[in-house]
């Protein structure tokens, strides 16, 4: 019986694999869950799962739901302390990261430092510090992707030596405005990026796959996780979703994972990992697809896929700055405060003014995440 910690237990990657775990009860058990402030639906979890730590950021969603538990034999703390408690309880053998955004990279390091196995969905943990990351891992735990993308490279790399690798190619669906001009970007409303065209995921994933940020991300994730060049990692529109990556070895053959585009699939992988798990999801039904196309991303429509590359490429405390100007300009377009247009230039600028510093502690990577926001809210406020 593996016993499973779940941070982000409210948010899609969370609620999938707690779906995931409830068909195979014989397999494992959910002993920790933490979550932002929807107490509503961690109470139900609470009931269903019988975890025995759970934590809430929010101070008054936990007061909330103490009223609401009311059993002793649940312990609930609040906080990133209570957080960080759920992220190391001393019986979990695997951590489920799937916080969104710079809020899970300091749980995350710290179940590392506890020695537990990670299934990784929160990317900006890596984009933020993954040579700390890796650093830390090294002779603790194991991280296994749960991203669709690094899945199918971690499933394609099963067997192969490093040195025979070629190339990482990550997939990406284009989002709902590949076929737009840009003329029309100006008018695009948050209600229009959350309609992807694939996926169901939460709110701020699903903007940063329409700028394709989300990909960008996914590039500065791979080259940490598989200790690859940004320079051997390219990217390719895929609409279908289908093909999850590739990965291109030195005689010139290619290895790639297919499958429905569901979360529940590359959970279900990282959960049982080395052996797969039985699951009731329709088959990947090719007759019925019938075409697999592909093209280059535009990136002067999507310009946020080179920053990522950029960010690469400048190392240091460059990535964790692109990740917080990111961060703050999709909240600010949620809020309807600057236009879908705005959210790369708020990005940029926020870059260009960046002295990069390099990286000895998390402390520097803390600091430059504290600046970027200030700097990007700054520049908001002077559009606004």
């Amino acid at each position: 019986m593996k016993k499973i910690s779940i941070l982000g237990s409210t948010g899609s990657i969370g609620a999938s694999a707690l779906d995931v775990i409830s068909g195979h009860t014989d397999k494992f058990q959910v002993v920790g869950l933490a979550a932002g402030e929807n107490d509503e639906l961690l109470h139900l979890q609470i009931e269903k799962f019988k975890p025995s730590v759970v934590a809430l950021f929010s101070d008054t969603g936990t007061e909330k739901l103490k009223r609401k538990v009311g059993d002793k034999s649940v312990r609930i703390a609040s906080g990133i302390d209570g957080v960080i408690e759920v992220a190391t309880m001393s019986d979990a053998d695997m951590v489920i990261s799937a916080i969104v955004g710079a809020a899970g990279l300091i749980p995350t390091i710290s179940a590392i430092k506890a020695n537990k196995d990670i299934a990784l969905a929160n990317k900006e943990t890596l984009v933020m510090a993954g040579e700390i990351i890796m650093r830390e891992l090294n002779g603790r735990g194991r991280i296994i992707p749960i991203d669709s993308e690094h899945s199918a490279i971690f499933q394609s790399l099963s067997g192969e030596k490093k040195e025979n690798i070629r190339r990482l190619i990550l997939t990406a669906s284009g989002g709902p405005f590949r076929n737009f001009s840009k003329e029309e970007f100006k008018d695009i409303t948050p209600e229009d990026a959350m309609k992807h065209p694939n996926w169901r995921m939460g709110q701020k994933v699903t903007i940063d796959s329409a700028t394709l940020m989300n990909k960008g991300f996914e590039v500065i994730e791979a080259r940490w996780l598989f200790g690859v060049s940004y320079k051997d990692i390219d990217v390719l529109i895929h609409p279908q979703s289908i093909i999850h990556s590739l990965v291109e070895f030195i005689d010139g053959s290619v290895i790639a994972q297919l499958g429905i585009p569901d979360m529940r699939i590359p959970i279900s992988y990282a959960l049982n990992y080395p052996d797969r798990l039985e699951n009731a999801l329709p088959p990947l039904n090719l007759v019925k697809i019938r075409n697999l196309s592909f093209e280059r991303p535009d990136v002067e429509k999507f310009p946020c896929l080179t920053f990522a590359y950029e960010s690469l490429e400048k190392g240091g405390t460059m990535p964790a700055v692109l990740n917080a100007a990111n961060e703050v300009a999709v909240s600010s377009f949620l809020k309807r405060e600057i236009h879908f247009t705005e959210i790369p230039v708020v990005i940029k600028e926020t870059m260009d003014s960046h002295e990069v510093c390099s990286i000895r502690e998390i402390s520097d990577i803390l600091k430059a995440d504290k600046w970027g926001r200030e700097y990007a809210r700054d520049l908001i406020k002077k559009r606004n």
